[in-house]
């Protein structure tokens, strides 16, 4: 959906709601020119019992410690941040919705450091369907292993969301569009899989479960967190292990995972049919399970979700 085809109103800048087309910052903010920010990406789901945000407080948390990566002091808390959410969902009146904290260096001097560039902290909340395509969830994506590298943690840390670091993720998909694939998948620097440009991936391969571990140069998605624990609660083996580009082309089933992506089934890898019928049975079965997660429908993951 593009931005300007929304019904939103308002957006929250500082402490304050404002009128979406002034939601504006200086062309010489130092976050444009040098990417210092960190940001957030939650969805707020319909469920059964009205608006609930998924995991609302963990994603402000890592907001929280990306941040501090970045040595940016938050002006507000996890807290603060949570209710001024809830309130711009409900001052927007939506059902559903994807929610985008970012907290920034704004307008004062250029140089790369940011030293007296004030902190600014704003959050964006849109109606957002399906990121990969409408019938991706069903059916699947097609997919290319980029000849992009995800950068390594002693590079730019990978447990953070920095908006500068998602230059190489911007890399990878415009590389996988341009070849006519849906997605890429991107290797970590010693040729293992990582992850999507925005997903976390699992594998499986005779039943058991296989997703890379965070030493991948991989962000350890709250997704990806959630879909692990719904697996081991089904009765699957779940381990962290090094993925071969090798092993994607003879996986048994793949999936990304992520806010965006939700549990979106990966149809081929390199022109390389992973599944005929797009989507596996266990990917189903995941599926199921965590959309009736957030549609609030399951009792024991109630904990998942903060009601608006």
């Amino acid at each position: 959906m593009s931005l300007d085809d929304h019904d939103v109103e308002k957006i929250w800048m500082d402490g304050e709601l404002v009128d979406w087309d002034d939601a504006q910052v200086h062309v010489l903010s130092h976050v444009i020119h040098y990417g210092s920010g960190v940001f957030e990406g939650i969805r707020c789901y319909d469920t059964v019992d009205g608006p609930a945000v998924f995991r609302h407080e963990e994603h402000y948390e890592r907001l929280a410690d990306s941040a501090k990566t970045l040595d940016i002091e938050m002006g507000y808390t996890v807290d603060e941040l949570v209710e001024a959410t809830r309130d711009l969902i409900r001052e927007n009146g939506l059902a559903s919705c994807y929610i985008r904290p970012i907290v920034f260096y704004g307008y004062n001097k250029l140089g790369l450091n940011p030293e007296g560039c004030p902190v600014k902290t704003a959050i964006a909340v849109w109606p957002w369907g399906a990121y990969l395509g409408d019938d991706a969830i069903e059916n699947g994506v097609d997919v290319a292993v980029s000849s992009w590298r995800k950068h390594h943690s002693s590079q730019i840390p990978t447990t953070a969301k920095v908006t500068g670091a998602y230059v190489n993720s911007i890399m990878a998909s415009l590389e996988a569009k341009s070849n006519g694939y849906v997605e890429a998948i991107v290797l970590d620097k010693e040729g293992s899989v990582a992850e999507g440009p925005g997903e976390n991936i699992f594998m499986i391969d005779d039943g058991k479960i296989y997703t890379p571990p965070v030493d991948s140069s991989i962000l350890d998605g709250i997704t990806r967190q959630s879909v692990i624990e719904v697996a081991r609660d089904l009765g699957y083996e779940v381990v962290e292990k090094r993925i071969s580009r090798g092993e994607l082309y003879t996986a048994d089933e793949l999936f990304f995972t992520g806010t965006a992506a939700e549990v979106t089934p990966i149809r081929s890898v390199d022109d390389r049919p992973v599944r005929d019928d797009g989507r596996g049975p266990v990917t189903k079965e995941i599926q199921k399970t965590f959309f009736e997660a957030t549609e609030g429908r399951l009792d024991e993951y109630t904990d998942w979700l903060d009601y608006i």
